[in-house]
């Protein structure tokens, strides 16, 4: 009698177990079923796209997008797009002076390179985009919403702006704003030719923590709006040096001969006035033939150094305004 009231209780045992286990099967499959449903929905919510730093499923109409840098910013406000918020320039002046009051409103993260990630997470955004974001901080940004990173390079700033139209569905604005600044570039050609010919310049920039200058070549962002001039060009000495993977090469006070130019446009950084002011006071800056003739112009470093679309033009604003209406 114990013998089968043991195995009575063995069989009971095992079938409760095996009713256990039938549940906690149909609850798992439920369960995946339930989270592929999910990622069904999702990826009818957006759509993959390949970029620096990996894949991404971003949203088909993104409403709460935030950038990490301020050519971000200026490519997004060209394409007609407000970001919630983006970070301030680490070097280089910000670019509420082109972007005409179209950022009002939006939150400041904070540096590039350093954003405020707590205000990041309390804004939800839908959408995170940016230039050069490192690795680590991709991984990070990524558990926040989808992120995409764009590597752009400086001569090469149109396919860049493909780039963000092409992820934001904005194609057909990027590609009208390119056709509008091709017809102002074929303009300003003809005008060149007739009133001033062949015209060598040079761009200098003055940083605030170094004691040094550099000119920027014609692989450079402002130098390469510069060349599509044609009668507006960088000195060839310039183009001879640094190789063709350096945008820039530093000069010392003792070779200021090497930016000597018809023209010389000078981008001065935040708090970097007294740099310039010991090549500007200088004997040897007095040589220039650019500074004999006058022909010494100080820029905004917001958009003669790194830009897009509307940098470009502002560029353009600024070699016609000095080069042509100045010499009238």
């Amino acid at each position: 009698m114990i013998c089968k009231s043991w195995w009575h209780r063995i069989k009971l045992f095992l079938v409760g177990t095996l009713i256990v286990v039938l549940i906690q099967s149909c609850n798992g499959m439920l369960s995946q079923q339930s989270q592929s449903q999910k990622s069904g929905a999702a990826s009818a919510n957006c759509r993959t796209v390949q970029h620096e730093l990996g894949k991404s499923c971003i949203p088909l109409n993104p409403q709460r997008v935030i950038v990490t840098d301020q050519e971000s910013l200026e490519i997004l406000i060209a394409l007609g797009l407000k970001p919630i918020a983006a970070a301030s320039s680490s070097r280089v002046g910000d670019k509420s002076s082109i972007l005409n009051g179209k950022i009002d409103a939006i939150t400041n993260l904070g540096k590039e390179g350093q954003p405020n990630i707590e205000k990041m997470v309390q804004l939800k955004p839908d959408l995170i985009i940016g230039t050069y974001i490192v690795p680590q901080n991709y991984e990070l940004f990524s558990r926040i919403a989808p992120t995409i990173s764009i590597e752009p390079i400086h001569a090469e700033w149109k396919k860049t702006l493909r780039q963000f139209a092409e992820m934001l569905n904005r194609s057909q604005e990027a590609e009208k704003m390119l056709d509008d600044y091709h017809q102002r570039i074929e303009d300003l050609r003809s005008i060149f030719k007739q009133k001033l010919g062949d015209t060598k310049v040079s761009v200098m920039r003055f940083y605030t923590t170094l004691e040094f200058t550099q000119f920027m070549n014609h692989i450079s962002f402002p130098g390469s709006v510069i060349e599509e001039l044609q009668y507006v060009s960088i000195p060839n000495v310039q183009r001879q040096l640094g190789g063709s993977d350096y945008t820039y090469v530093q000069v010392s006070l003792e070779r200021v001969d090497l930016l000597d130019a018809d023209a010389i446009f000078v981008v001065v950084d935040p708090g970097a006035n007294n740099n310039f002011k010991v090549y500007e006071t200088s004997p040897l800056w007095q040589t220039l033939n650019a500074v004999k003739n006058q022909r010494v112009y100080l820029v905004d470093s917001s958009y003669w150094v790194f830009g897009n679309i509307l940098s470009a033009n502002a560029i353009l604003n600024d070699v016609s305004n000095h080069l042509i209406k100045g010499n009238r």
